[in-house]
């Protein structure tokens, strides 16, 4: 087995970033969406990121978009999968490109909390099925290696040596969690945060001054979830059952139906591009 062509289905927040990183890393890349409007925003996201990085513009002429999905699996090594967060779309999807992708393919979900158990069975090759789940991939460079009891145990060792070959450092999860092992903790913190706001037991900006302060860190639990993304965040919030997180999504929901998701659209819980936290007077 040798990874050289790759495919990204879905031209999201993630998406964008592998598939970047891909090409940067000289692999060949494709990029598939549904909707072919999805690969301006994609495009104008990878030239922001490419002047960040003081790196040359002309690799994204050496991806290729398309909104065929044949065409996108034609001869690809590895498909990385990064569709919305629900089950039910994520198994069409792997329906659909177990039935298109040659044999040899490789066959790995980006998913942020579900459980790679819960897609194999509609996948034809499950031996060769895995989630390979990258985080922010230029700042947060950790990729999350999480087998189902199937997987085989060459898939598992080719993905730790393709995840160093994308410049990240690879976490073998050993056994099926929601959330891998960052998630998890990062959940934990985030659904306390969101309880503690529902509750109104403090406010949202005061929640975040505490963590702040005492973890020195740059931002609160509601600044990461502009970060995260309130769509992404209420994807995996509201498939959860207790009454704390039912409520938070709900609050969430209120965000993502005014088109609030966060940093990406310039206003979340914070106002962006100079957001309450950052300011000098934010911590006093």
């Amino acid at each position: 087995m040798k990874i050289n062509k790759v495919c990204i289905l879905g031209a999201g927040t993630l998406g964008t970033r592998i598939a970047l990183q891909a090409a940067l890393s000289g692999f060949q890349v494709t990029v598939y969406d549904i909707n072919a409007e999805a690969f301006v925003s994609s495009k104008k996201v990878m030239s922001k990121i490419l002047r960040m990085l003081t790196l040359s513009e002309d690799v994204i002429a050496t991806i290729q978009f398309t909104t065929d999905a044949a065409e996108a699996v034609a001869d690809v090594d590895i498909i990385s999968e990064s569709v919305t967060e629900e089950l039910p779309l994520k198994r069409q999807v792997w329906a659909q490109f177990s039935a298109l992708a040659p044999a040899k393919t490789i066959f790995t979900t980006n998913t942020s909390y579900l459980l790679p158990s819960m897609l194999v069975d509609v996948v034809d090759r499950p031996s060769l099925f895995c989630a390979f789940h990258f985080h922010d991939v230029f700042t947060a460079k950790v990729v999350d290696i999480m087998p189902h009891a199937g997987t085989s145990e060459e898939v598992i060792t080719l993905l730790e040596e393709f995840g160093r070959a994308l410049r990240q450092v690879p976490v073998i999860v050993r056994k099926e969690n929601p959330g891998y092992v960052f998630n998890y903790m990062l959940m934990a913190v985030i659904g306390a945060a969101g309880k503690l706001r529902t509750k109104e037991v403090a406010s949202m900006e005061d929640i975040d001054k505490s963590w702040m302060v005492n973890f020195h860190m740059p931002m609160g639990p509601f600044g990461i979830l502009d970060s995260i993304g309130l769509d992404t965040a209420w994807h995996v919030t509201h498939n959860l059952e207790d009454a704390g997180s039912q409520a938070f999504a709900a609050l969430l929901k209120t965000y993502v139906d005014a088109g609030k998701l966060g940093e990406k659209t310039g206003e979340g819980f914070y106002k962006y591009p100079a957001p309450a936290f950052k300011e000098p007077d934010f911590l006093t």
